[in-house]
């Protein structure tokens, strides 16, 4: 596994919110869901991402746009218009003044709006708690990041605009993986591109010495390494491989697997079924009392703290 595809392992979609949204100008809706992560792009017409604290954005069709949660942000079609509804917790949406608008905008299967031919078509996908999406994915991402149509090609946008307006036998399931299909999609598109922020494991991935010592990482966390198991696995001298790593990844060889074996827990600790025993073998540690030790220092929560507030 390479650290893109580790960092991008993270998302299950669980019962995603998604949601066609149909406005005619003047529109604007405030979201204030506090969701970790939506996905939205323009099927029809123009509008422009307004994030709290920072620049409008515009999203034109084909563009996809992802927010960050929990701040609240604003989607309109002119910066100028003021909200005409807000998005909150619960999928509940109400006029400024907290009318609810939930039936009255209803326009059918995952449709919401003023009249289903309207100029505007908007889709939205939420991940709506936090354990659906890790940590070390949403600690490198902006508050709002947008790729350009042009900048990608797949068909998953359509699919999904399709796929959302169906009721079938397990559209749910379907849907919570086309989700996860166009994030991984967008994200592996946008981390190429020049004015993206990439995590250091990423651009270190294209070096000779420290990409063969990443994939190790990557694969293998459960191995007993050191730095010098590590060096003469990579062909290069402990002191070489601990500079070069530092230099590139922005921390230690050991440093960097302790943060990916705890962050492979915290993931693993989600699961229903899963014990801290199970995990702890799972990345590389001998005992229960070994892990939760590590995750207590690293994190400041015990195992049993953190699955009880996934």
């Amino acid at each position: 596994m390479d650290p893109l595809a580790g960092l991008l392992d993270g998302p299950r979609a669980r019962g995603a919110f998604l949601i066609r949204s149909v406005f005619d100008p003047p529109w604007s809706v405030r979201i204030e869901d506090h969701a970790p992560l939506t996905l939205m792009s323009m099927v029809r017409g123009e509008a422009w991402v307004l994030p709290d604290g920072g620049e409008p954005v515009r999203l034109r069709p084909g563009d996809v746009a992802i927010a960050r949660g929990p701040e609240a942000y604003t989607v309109a079609d002119d910066p100028a218009t003021p909200p005409q509804a807000v998005i909150h917790p619960g999928e509940l949406s109400t006029t400024p003044a907290g009318d609810e608008l939930c039936e009255v905008m209803d326009l059918g299967v995952r449709t919401w709006g003023e009249r289903v031919d309207g100029t505007a078509v908007l889709l939205s996908g939420t991940y709506q708690v936090e354990g659906e999406v890790s940590q070390r994915l949403l600690r490198v991402l902006p508050p709002l990041l947008v790729l350009p149509g042009e900048a990608w090609n797949s068909p998953l946008v359509g699919l999904l605009a399709e796929e959302m307006t169906r009721e079938e036998p397990g559209q749910e399931v379907v849907l919570d993986r086309l989700l996860d299909l166009l994030l991984i999609a967008v994200l592996r598109a946008w981390f190429s591109r020049p004015e993206a922020a990439a995590p250091a494991g990423y651009r270190a991935h294209g070096d000779p010495v420290v990409g063969p010592a990443l994939r190790l990482l990557h694969d293998q966390p459960a191995q007993p390494w050191t730095v010098a198991t590590l060096a003469a696995r990579t062909g290069v001298s402990r002191a070489a491989l601990a500079r070069r790593f530092t230099e590139l990844v922005g921390e230690p060889p050991m440093a960097y697997l302790t943060n990916w074996r705890l962050a492979l827990a915290a993931d693993l600790l989600r699961e229903p079924d899963a014990t801290v025993a199970a995990v702890a073998r799972r990345v590389g540690y001998g005992s229960p009392f070994a892990l939760s030790s590590a995750f207590k220092r690293v994190r400041g929560l015990s195992p049993a703290q953190h699955r009880t507030l996934a």
